[in-house]
């Protein structure tokens, strides 16, 4: 399977790094255990001369405009945490460039791969317009901003959609190399997946900070500090937006349009990282715990935490 890497300047040097010793290492185990696999070859590539990382390491890289069609294409994130760095490097000639390459490499049939940062990138390219898409969590209301054709899904770390394949944040690089080797061996990415030691995640959602999400808008902000004092009482949509003096209909929409989800998802968003919380912080019984966000009975709680977090109540206690 041909696998190119395209490095991006200030590519995020885990992310990077991830993909080249996944492939490496399914390569040497397949080797070493006879499993019956295709092997990777792996290029990096790039569009400039010289390309250095986010910590300033220099990357050899072969020429991407001259480079022939692959079976597959990786384009690592690059390193943005503030929103206005990284529509500042949106608007670089470099992303411009790239996201002609990716159409070029996607029209011949590569499947186009990329984690975190990097759907920014890809979106910038057209290919994701109509297609689903996961990014890295704290960014999704910019993604959402930005790109309205992408139906974007930030609670899941894999998504494959048409010959597009999405990651979620930094360390889903792994998840994304995974998948490519999947795709040739389960068996292999499976023993990779267990010398790397790499639990096979499903959602980003126990990672996410819902407080982090409500500062995109001052609205939703709002909404947030309303509904943390209310966790136990249930949710009204009515008492909501008479509290904040707006309509229903304006809740909703400013919601759906930041966050890609309604009032009374947000709400249980904040009830489910209250039970988390408290499951990893006291010695309180789900029962307890249920009553204390909202439930009458803990059965209601486990359901929830197994449905949004892919997690049962042992489990999320075992990870303290």
């Amino acid at each position: 399977m041909r696998i190119h890497i395209l490095v991006l300047n200030g590519v995020f040097d885990t992310g990077l790094t991830a993909v080249l010793d996944a492939f490496g290492t399914a390569n040497a185990l397949a080797e070493m255990t006879g499993v019956s696999s295709l092997r990777f070859q792996v290029k990096v590539l790039g569009l400039r001369k010289s390309i250095t990382t986010a910590h300033g390491l220099n990357v050899p890289v072969i020429a991407a405009t001259r480079a022939q069609t692959p079976d597959a294409v990786v384009m690592p994130a690059l390193l943005h945490v503030k929103p206005e760095l990284l529509v500042k490097a949106l608007a670089g000639s470099e992303v411009h460039e790239a996201g002609a390459v990716l159409r070029k490499w996607s029209g011949r049939g590569a499947l186009v791969a990329t984690a975190c940062v990097g759907t920014f990138v890809l979106a910038e390219s057209g290919l994701l317009d109509g297609e689903e898409a996961t990014t890295t969590w704290w960014l999704s209301p910019l993604f959402r901003q930005r790109y309205p054709r992408v139906r974007l899904d930030e609670s899941r770390v894999l998504i494959q959609s048409n010959t597009m394949l999405t990651a979620g944040a930094a360390l889903s690089h792994l998840d994304l190399a995974l998948a490519l080797i999947q795709r040739a061996s389960p068996e292999l990415a499976n023993l990779t997946a267990r010398y790397l030691v790499v639990d096979m995640r499903t959602s980003q959602s126990i990672y996410s900070v819902p407080n982090h999400l409500a500062n995109a808008d001052p609205l939703i902000h709002r909404f947030e500090r309303w509904a943390r004092g209310r966790l136990a009482e249930g949710f009204s949509l009515d008492q909501a937006a008479e509290a904040l003096a707006t309509s229903k209909r304006t809740l909703a929409r400013r919601m759906q349009s930041v966050l890609g989800k309604s009032p009374l998802a947000y709400f249980q968003d904040l009830r489910v990282e209250r039970a988390v919380h408290l499951l990893k912080t006291s010695n309180a019984s789900v029962d307890q715990i249920a009553a204390e966000v909202g439930y009458a009975e803990g059965v209601t709680l486990r359901a929830l935490l197994r449905r949004r977090l892919g997690r049962g109540v042992r489990e999320i206690r075992r990870s303290l």
